[in-house]
């Protein structure tokens, strides 16, 4: 059964009234972040009931040892996980020496939860009875600085309702945690220095084997009834923790409050020896500020995103609050400001799968981030991939792979393979193509081809070289196969000549000879710099047009449709109609051995095809693949539903296509996958802003235009949405009835609308 407790409200994520079976899930979608660090919606106070406490810092990992039964050559030597960083939000309470918790506590009333994406912060509320008779009215607000982003604060207050109570407040950080998900057990932090000076807490912990040093830090302002007021602290230290006592006795209906002030420094950003000097600077500026004016800043932060970002829905409350979660929950993991970074499956909302990036990030964020904020930032995510082609060329090695190939990690953290499971290490080599198709992606949308000149030109080389070697010569066919391979269907695995890869594979070297071509006769300076610093010939040139003019495709004349792979007609084809609901999840109900003897498709595989390469097919031809694969496909992964919502708006099946978008908008809102207590799904996130700008708004390029086929599901009165194209903000507002453009800036734009051409202007509203 699906989460339904989430009430539906268009700028906050509520819950109301307390259930200990939400806890997990809850931590995972209040969960806040900055960019450069994050946290689950754990409790300040202790709470004794099951919860998965999870802090995270942006970059900071470990290589935890892969732990297979049986070793390949080939696989990597290790499994990055996403570290759980020592926690620094917690504050244990005191009333009357009676520790709170709302697991014990003889009664829970009036509980609130909210998370408000408009403004970024998260707010708990309650009122509860303790065991030694104490009433209690408990109001607490969080939320992590964009603006200083090495900081957080909290606003902690409690008031006695039914007498008098001395009441004490113990804040503490503490470095003495573990991983929910590891695979030896291994200790990951090792604490250094805990120290204490002038009402400021530290820790200087590193991580073991990757030796990142940071130091958590803390300190906390106390107020009676809003009166600041000073209160000398009881300070406990041990190996891994410190703690601070405030003891106040407070009158009946008076409010005891707490400002804690605390986050990390870390040596990705300052030398290791000057940490705590860091966070004291830190704590200088936020404590100068204090809470209000810092959630002041806040707001005004969250207010400039929104301003771009943000897509209205009228008519249809729990879509909108979907889709500001999905755009919310994007812009707490990644912002741009570092091209180290990238966006993990995960963000700083859970552990599960490790590594900072996927081939999410090319296939579905970078789409997002190009249009919702300047270009500089979606330029970063592809600088990250440059900055690692040497890894690549590196993992290529290992496999077996020369000369300059490249073979992108499916997961890392810093460039190198860090998944070890082997059909996808050594087969699920689709993920090159992505990566390549958003060099291309990135070009067509901005018109910055300095990016290629550059850079970019390097890492298709690379990836050409990759395809050229992956590929070989079938005698019985007369053309190139490549063998042996796991498409985006991960329920299938060592299959020959899947479509897609194929597909990508002959793209990929045509889009790297293309720019050859074009650096060539253009930049000429770049052209020699590039091919003497990968040693490319016109022999080898001419070897992979061979491969790429010779691509061999499955395909069925009967049917009319690209196969899946080589044998996809010889199982059993029961469309998913017709299998037994108490099935699935069949990746939960079934063996793997019978879901790989299946036709069962996890999600879109020679469809994400046809999304990728729209202009090379018919919408003829898109009709039939659909009509084809959609009902074999069980949507067993979140980036499923995104694209085929866009594929279905494209067919003007717009039922299909708003029950595709739900699915994706609220897959963690309602828990479709019953697994969101793990943590929430960043990357599929920006496949739901894709379902409305792509697929009901229709956007594409098209000869170097930005074009638009809008359309609009029954259920929702209107909706709208900004882009920023090539440095111009194009306002679309989409009714039942009509269309309208505007424009903000100074210069007139030609646009597509239903393959129309209009002209755009500043102050000039147009209505198609």
């Amino acid at each position: 059964m699906n989460l339904d407790y989430i009430k539906p409200d268009e700028w906050s994520i509520i819950e109301e009234g307390f259930n200990p079976d939400h806890i997990k899930a809850s931590e995972s979608i209040f969960s806040l972040g900055n960019g450069a660090m994050g946290q689950r919606a754990n409790f300040e106070e202790h709470y004794s009931g099951a919860t998965f406490q999870g802090s995270y810092i942006a970059g900071v990992y470990y290589p935890d040892k892969t732990r297979v039964g049986w070793w390949k050559n080939g696989y990597p030597e290790y499994f990055a996980k996403v570290l759980n960083a020592p926690s620094w939000i917690g504050i244990d309470v005191l009333i009357d020496n009676e520790r709170l918790d709302l697991n014990t506590c003889k009664n829970v009333k009036d509980f609130r939860r909210e998370l408000n994406m408009k403004e970024g912060w998260l707010s708990r509320s309650f009122m509860t009875t303790l065991n030694n008779g104490k009433e209690l009215k408990v109001q607490a607000k969080r939320f992590l600085s964009l603006d200083l982003d090495e900081v957080g604060a909290i606003n902690y207050e409690i008031t006695p309702l039914n007498g008098d109570a001395n009441i004490v407040f113990q804040p503490y950080i503490d470095a003495g945690i573990t991983n929910e998900d590891t695979n030896w057990d291994d200790k990951f932090w090792d604490t250094t220095k805990v120290s204490h000076q002038n009402n400021q807490a530290f820790i200087n912990a590193k991580t073991m084997k990757t030796e990142f040093h940071t130091c958590t830090f803390m300190e906390s302002k106390l107020f009676i009834n809003g009166e600041s007021i000073v209160i000398e602290p009881i300070v406990k230290t041990e190996a891994s923790s410190i703690q601070f006592g405030y003891s106040q006795n407070v009158k009946q209906d008076e409010t005891f409050a707490i400002h804690k002030f605390g986050g990390y420094t870390v040596d990705r950003n300052h030398k290791k020896d000057q940490l705590i000097s860091a966070a004291k600077t830190t704590l200088k500026k936020a404590t100068e500020l204090g809470f209000y004016a810092l959630l002041e800043n806040q707001k005004t932060a969250w207010a400039d995103i929104w301003n771009l970002a943000d897509i209205t829905i009228k008519g249809d409350v729990k879509a909108q609050q979907a889709i500001r979660f999905n755009i919310f929950q994007l812009n707490q993991t990644y912002l741009g400001k570092d091209s180290t970074l990238n966006i993990g499956p995960k963000g700083f909302t859970g552990e599960k799968y490790g590594g900072s990036t996927y081939w999410d990030t090319e296939a579905y964020c970078i789409p997002f981030y190009m249009a919702t904020k300047d270009q500089k930032v979606a330029r970063s995510l592809l600088e990250y991939r440059f900055n690692h082609l040497e890894k690549a060329i590196e993992n290529a090695e290992k496999l077996g792979f020369k000369n300059g190939a490249a073979l992108y990690p499916m997961v890392t953290m810093n460039g190198e393979e860090c998944h070890n499971e082997w059909e996808i290490t050594f087969e699920e080599i689709h993920r090159n193509g992505a990566i390549a198709f958003a060099i291309f992606n990135y070009y067509r949308f901005t018109d910055d081809f300095s990016y290629i000149q550059e850079k970019g030109l390097e890492v298709l080389i690379g990836i050409a070289r990759f395809w050229h070697q992956r590929a070989n010569y079938s005698v019985d066919k007369k053309q190139y196969v490549i063998l042996g391979v796991t498409g985006p269907n991960e329920y299938e695995n060592n299959i020959n000549n899947n479509w897609y890869t194929n597909y990508s594979a002959k793209w990929c070297i045509e889009y790297a000879l293309e720019n050859i071509q074009k650096i060539e006769s253009e930049y000429s300076t770049d052209y020699t710099r590039i091919m003497n610093k990968t040693r490319l010939s016109k022999a080898e040139l001419k070897e992979w047009q061979d491969v790429s003019s010779n691509m061999y495709f499955p395909f069925n004349e009967e049917k009319g449709v690209y196969l899946q792979q080589d044998g996809f007609l010889d199982k059993e084809l029961i469309t998913v109609a017709d299998l037994d609901q108490s099935q699935r999840p069949i990746n939960q109900k079934w063996s793997w051995d019978r879901i790989l003897r299946s036709p069962y498709i996890k999600q879109a595989d020679v469809l994400q095809g046809f999304y990728f390469f729209e202009d090379h097919f018919t919408t003829e031809a898109l009709e039939k693949h659909f009509d084809f694969y959609e009902p074999f496909t069980v949507h067993e992964s979140s980036l499923s539903p995104c694209v085929h919502s866009i594929q279905a708006a494209k067919l003007n099946r717009m039922e299909q296509a708003y029950q595709f978008y739900l699915r994706t908008a609220r897959l963690d809102l309602d828990d479709y996958n019953h697994e969101v207590d793990e943590g929430l799904h960043i990357t599929s996130m920006a496949g739901t802003w894709m379902s409305i700008v792509e697929g009901f708004g229709g956007m594409r390029v098209k000869n170097n235009t930005l074009s638009f086929e809008p359309k609009i599901p029954k259920q929702w009165e209107a909706y709208s949405f900004k882009v920023n194209f090539r440095n111009q903000i194009i306002k679309v507002h989409v009714c039942q009835n009509e269309t309208h453009f505007e424009i903000e800036g100074e210069g007139e734009l030609n646009i597509l609308v239903n393959n129309e051409t209009i002209t755009i202007a500043p102050n000039n509203l147009v209505t198609v």
